[in-house]
């Protein structure tokens, strides 16, 4: 392979791809590296992207071949390719396969391409246990209760399983998409929510995996397209009371199911229907510490076809656990984001699927799918009171004091007055701080603690505009649909999540008719620990392409 001056990408030894986003062959080369590679950082120029074994195993899920990927980096590389990178490529995506889950009446069966590599799983403690009687020498019996908790432990040992056990069919439900949205405008699928579908579904194992696309790109339209096309009894889980308010919404303007087919499991109600909507918390509720969870039965208890995961980059371990045992039901993740903060994306690929189909935020930016964001970081000094009181402070009072810093209120003030003709949304994680604020400027605040009548009350509000600013607590981070703000003011995070940040900027790029420029203001209190954990959490923004502006005040 000779120097190709003309070529975007420079692939290196450390599985790193440098990408220049300036170069006329940049969008080729970025659209292949969609299938194979993670997009790192994202910066004006020059684009970071890794190869990493999951985003290989997640190629070979979706049928791409060492070969095409071998392929596309000596197409767009401006160098030679380092000699070691084809070798690891073929190496990792030859495992995918190498062991493959089959159906064997009541029983499944794990199939190896070699009786060698059987003989050494069977050697392996956390693997043996998980293995029934010899099936030929190359293949042996597996209970099917069993079949997520060995994908997890073959998957930790770097094979990952290739699932052709397949799926029991849920009752039938006859349901169709209808044209006509909630304001009485019509609708129709975009071709990336039609492509997100029928990725889902193609293959000989369709029927598990992740879709991710940015907040306010449809997701759920996503899943609705989905659930109709199976046409099967349906469990969706959400984040939280609010998620699921508005799934019920969804369903019952888009599709042509009555309010009696949409059932809501809750605190509040019971209701087992057609398609059923709860949440994360009731699933991993329990009396008391010594207790079990009563309502992981809703998992089992009726004959669902399909399980959506909404928000799948929250699923708590113990739904993690339970999923493990649900693997003969199909299960569609919908996320903005596969980052974990907890680094358990394996499990997501183990247990829910590989990841099916990803957009990038600026692509669909720059279709006019999402608003354009602008974002800005504003840098807050102590007072020198505050100043010595930190200095002086344990690690984690430093935190505190540095986001607490009372200077943010007169930062606040300005922003307010700045975006006086949108609608803003004033997030934080204290609610100490949230309460001084509310009181300070009159602002309508919906927390953890909020009774769910009053948020939806304060919520629809805000909504229809006569709230034109809502203070939220880390309630925000979750799926809430707010398609009028333009303005998010963060006044304080969680550390350094980059998980926060993408949920956070999710809730003001839905575009609005005559404004479709969004405002992201990070308030940091300046030389403090909490300068630090900003500059971990903007990683996602950089990654996704978002220039960050730095600015001492207002």
């Amino acid at each position: 392979m000779r120097y190709q001056p003309e070529n975007p990408l420079v692939v290196q030894g450390d599985h790193t791809l440098l990408l220049e986003t300036q170069s006329p062959r940049y969008a080729l080369a970025r659209d292949a590296l969609l299938s194979f590679a993670e997009l790192v950082k994202n910066p004006e120029y020059v684009h970071t992207w890794r190869i990493t074994k999951l985003s290989l195993w997640n190629a070979a899920a979706s049928g791409t071949s060492a070969d095409d990927v071998i392929a596309a980096l000596e197409d767009y590389a401006r160098y030679p390719v380092p000699e070691n990178i084809p070798v690891s490529i073929r190496e990792t995506m030859g495992r995918y396969g190498r062991l493959k889950l089959l159906r064997d009446g009541e029983w499944l069966q794990l199939e190896a391409d070699d009786a060698l590599l059987l003989l050494e799983l069977r050697k392996i403690a956390s693997v043996a246990d998980l293995l029934g009687p010899a099936r030929g020498d190359r293949a042996v019996q597996v209970t099917a209760r069993q079949r997520g908790e060995l994908k997890q432990a073959l998957l930790s040992l770097g094979y990952p399983v290739q699932d052709l056990a397949g799926y029991d069919d849920g009752e039938p439900v006859e349901m169709t998409l209808e044209r006509g949205a909630p304001d009485g405008g019509g609708w129709q699928l975009r071709d990336y929510q039609l492509a997100a579908v029928d990725a889902f579904l193609a293959g000989p194992d369709a029927g598990s995996g992740v879709v991710v696309l940015p907040c306010g790109a449809g997701k759920t339209i996503v899943g609705l397209a989905a659930m109709v096309k199976l046409g099967m009894r349906t469990l969706i889980l959400c984040a939280g009371h609010t998620a699921v308010q508005q799934w019920k919404r969804e369903i019952l303007a888009r599709t042509n199911l009555q309010p009696e087919d949409v059932g809501e499991y809750s605190g509040r109600v019971k209701e087992l229907r057609p398609i059923t909507v709860s949440t994360y918390q009731l699933l991993t509720w329990r009396p008391d510490k010594h207790s079990g969870a009563p309502h992981f039965k809703l998992l089992y208890q009726a004959a669902w076809g399909l399980v959506i995961y909404d928000e799948v980059h929250l699923l708590p371990a113990p739904v993690f656990r339970e999923t493990a045992y649900l693997q003969a039901r199909r299960r569609l993740g919908l996320t903005a984001t596969l980052v974990r903060e907890d680094g358990r994306e394996g499990d997501v690929f183990a247990l829910i699927g590989p990841k099916r189909f990803d957009m990038p935020w600026k692509e669909l930016e720059h279709q006019g799918w999402i608003a354009t964001a602008r974002c800005v970081e504003l840098r807050v000094p102590l007072s020198d009171a505050d100043r010595l009181g930190y200095v002086n402070a344990s690690a984690q009072g430093r935190t505190r004091i540095a986001a607490l810093n009372a200077r943010k209120g007169a930062v606040l003030e300005k922003l307010l007055e700045r975006h006086a003709d949108e609608q803003i949304l004033v997030l934080g994680t204290y609610l100490d701080q949230l309460n001084w604020l509310s009181k300070r400027f009159g602002l309508e605040l919906i927390t953890g603690k909020t009774p769910n009548r009053v948020r939806d009350e304060i919520f629809g509000r805000f909504r229809s505009g006569e709230l034109r600013v809502l203070a939220l607590s880390r309630v925000g981070n979750f799926a809430i649909d707010l398609p009028a703000a333009s303005v998010a003011v963060q006044v304080s995070g969680t550390f350094g999540s980059r998980q926060e940040e993408a949920q956070r900027l999710g809730r003001i790029l839905r575009p609005k008719p005559g404004i479709n420029q969004a405002s992201f203001y990070t308030l940091v209190t300046a030389d403090t620990k909490e300068q630090e954990f900003a500059e971990r959490r903007q990683l996602f923004l950089s990654e996704q392409g978002y220039p960050y502006r730095i600015e001492l005040s207002v």
